[in-house]
C-alpha cells in the first residue's frame, strides 16, 4: 500500500498545482495587459486626431515634435507589451503597475506640453485611476491615486502656456467647455469598454477556477477509490490463493474424477476464479504496484486487435462489429488500465444493446479515436449534460455510473476527451479521443 499511496499522494498534489490560482491569475494578467494595449492604441490614434484638430483646425500654436516623440515613445511600449504578453514568464502586479506608471508619465508629458492643469483633457488621470483600481492590487492602486494627485498639483505649477488664438472671454470659455465635453466622451467611452472587457476576463477566469475545482474533486475521489480497491485486492488475494488450492484438490480426489459433471463444473469454478485473480492484478498493477509488469510495447492496430478478441472471448456478444480503421499504424506504450478503460466502454454497450454493437478505430491526425455505437434505449439528456459525473448512471443501481467517470477521468488525464451523443436511427454512441503523444514511448513516463 505504501508505493499506491505514494504514487496517488503525488498525482493529487500535481492536480492541486495545476489549478493553483496564481496561474489564472497570471492567464488574466496577460489578457489584461492586452486590453490596455488595446486602450493605448486608441488613445495613440485620439491623441494624434486632437493634436492635429486643436493645432490646424482650432490655430493653436503646439508643439508638435515633442508630443509626436512622445507619441512614438507610447507606440514602443505598446509593442514590448505585445511581446511581453505573449511570453511563457509569469506577468506580476508590479509589471502591471510599471506599465500604467509608464501611462501616467506620457499623459503628464503631454499636459506639460499643452497648458498644464487648464487642458481639459487633465481629466483623463481618471481614466488612468480607474484602470488601476481594476488591474491591481490595493497598495498599488492608491499609489496611482498618490501619484496622479501628485501630478495634477504639478502641473498646475508647471507648464508651458498654450498660444490661444485672439478669442473674447466667452470664446475662451467655450472652447474649453468643448474640450471638456470631448475628454468625458472619451474618458467615458473607454471606461465602459474596458470594464465590459475586464469584467469578461474575469468572469473566464473563475469559469475556469471552478472546472478545475470540480476536476479536482473528482481526481479526488478516484484517488479515495483508488486505495480503497488496492487495499481490497490485498485482502481478497489470501482467499482467492485459498479457493484455487481447494479446486485443485477437489478436481484430483476420486468422488469428483467419477462424476463428469462435477468435474466439469469444478473447472468452470477455476476459470471463473482465475479471472477474479486477474481483475485483483489488474487493480494492483492500475494502483503502481506492479507497474512494470503491466507495461506493454506495441502499435495501435495490435493493441485493439488483442483488446477486442480478449473481450470478444470473455463476454460472448451476440453480434460485434470490429472495424479497425487506424492507419498508418503506430508505437504505442500500453497498460491495463487504458484496456481497463475500454473494457469499461465495451461493458456499457454490451449491457445496453445486448445483440449488436460496433466498434470503430480512427486516425484524426495525431490522435487515436475510438467510437463504440450500440442500439440501446441511449443516454437521456440529463445524462448527456453530465456525462462522467460520478454515480450519473441510467441504470438506477446504487452506486452506479461510476464506470463512465472513471473513463472520463484516465482519459482525461491522458489528455484526451470522452464525448457521447444519441443517435438518430437509435441508440448511443461514445467516442474516446487520445493524443498519440501520450500513448508513445517517449510520452510513457509521464503518468501513463
Amino acid at each position: 500500500m505504501r508505493g499506491s499511496e505514494r504514487q496517488h499522494k503525488l498525482w493529487y498534489d500535481r492536480l492541486r498545482l495545476a489549478w493553483s490560482p496564481t496561474l489564472s491569475h497570471d492567464a488574466t494578467n496577460k489578457n489584461n495587459l492586452l486590453l490596455l494595449v488595446q486602450l493605448r492604441w486608441l488613445a495613440v490614434c485620439g491623441q494624434i486626431i486632437t493634436i492635429l484638430f486643436v493645432g490646424f483646425g482650432l490655430g493653436v500654436d503646439l508643439p508638435f515634435l515633442p508630443m509626436a516623440l512622445i507619441l512614438l515613445a507610447l507606440v514602443a511600449l505598446n509593442v514590448f507589451s505585445l511581446l511581453r504578453a505573449r511570453s511563457q514568464s509569469a506577468l506580476t502586479n508590479t509589471e502591471l503597475f510599471i506599465q500604467l506608471l509608464l501611462d501616467v508619465a506620457t499623459l503628464t508629458a503631454q499636459l506639460y506640453l499643452s497648458g498644464g492643469a487648464t487642458n481639459p483633457f487633465i481629466s483623463l488621470y481618471l481614466l488612468q485611476v480607474t484602470l488601476g483600481a481594476v488591474l491591481l492590487q490595493p497598495w498599488s492602486s492608491w499609489a496611482l491615486v498618490a501619484l496622479t494627485a501628485l501630478c495634477f498639483i504639478l502641473l498646475s505649477l508647471f507648464f508651458q502656456p498654450l498660444a490661444l488664438p485672439h478669442l473674447h472671454e466667452g470664446g475662451l470659455l467655450q472652447l474649453h467647455i468643448q474640450g471638456m465635453f470631448f475628454c468625458f466622451v472619451l474618458t467615458a467611452g473607454l471606461v465602459v469598454l474596458f470594464l465590459i472587457r475586464a469584467s469578461s476576463n474575469l468572469r473566464a477566469r473563475d469559469a475556469r477556477l471552478a472546472d478545475l475545482r470540480q476536476q479536482s474533486a473528482e481526481e479526488h475521489h478516484i484517488v479515495r477509490m483508488g486505495l480503497l480497491a488496492s487495499g481490497a485486492a490485498h485482502e481478497l488475494g489470501t482467499p482467492l490463493a485459498t479457493l484455487s488450492v481447494i479446486l485443485n484438490d477437489w478436481k484430483r480426489m476420486p468422488l469428483f474424477a467419477r462424476e463428469p459433471e462435477l468435474t466439469e463444473e469444478i473447472t468452470e469454478m477455476q476459470s471463473q476464479l482465475a479471472r477474479c485473480k486477474a481483475i485483483v492484478s489488474g487493480i494492483l498493477m492500475s494502483s503502481g504496484e506492479a507497474r512494470g509488469e503491466g507495461m506493454v510495447r506495441t502499435t495501435v492496430t495490435g493493441f485493439f486487435d488483442d483488446l477486442v478478441a480478449e473481450w470478444r472471448a470473455s463476454r460472448s456478444p451476440r453480434h460485434l462489429v470490429f472495424q479497425n480503421g487506424f492507419t498508418p499504424d503506430a508505437a504505442i506504450v500500453s497498460d491495463l488500465s487504458l484496456k481497463q478503460v475500454i473494457f469499461n466502454v465495451l461493458d456499457n454497450a454490451h449491457e445496453e444493446s445486448p445483440s449488436w454493437m460496433k466498434v470503430v478505430t480512427a486516425r484524426q491526425g495525431d490522435n487515436l479515436q475510438l467510437t463504440v455505437t450500440d442500439v440501446g434505449k441511449g443516454f437521456s439528456q440529463e445524462m448527456l449534460a453530465e456525462i462522467g459525473r460520478p454515480y450519473r448512471s441510467s441504470k438506477g443501481r446504487p452506486g452506479g455510473g461510476l464506470g463512465l467517470f472513471l473513463v472520463v477521468n484516465v482519459v482525461r488525464k491522458l489528455g484526451g476527451t470522452v464525448s457521447a451523443r444519441n443517435r438518430s436511427e437509435g441508440g448511443a454512441s461514445v467516442t474516446l479521443e487520445l493524443p498519440l503523444s501520450s500513448l508513445s514511448v517517449k510520452g510513457s513516463g509521464n503518468g501513463h
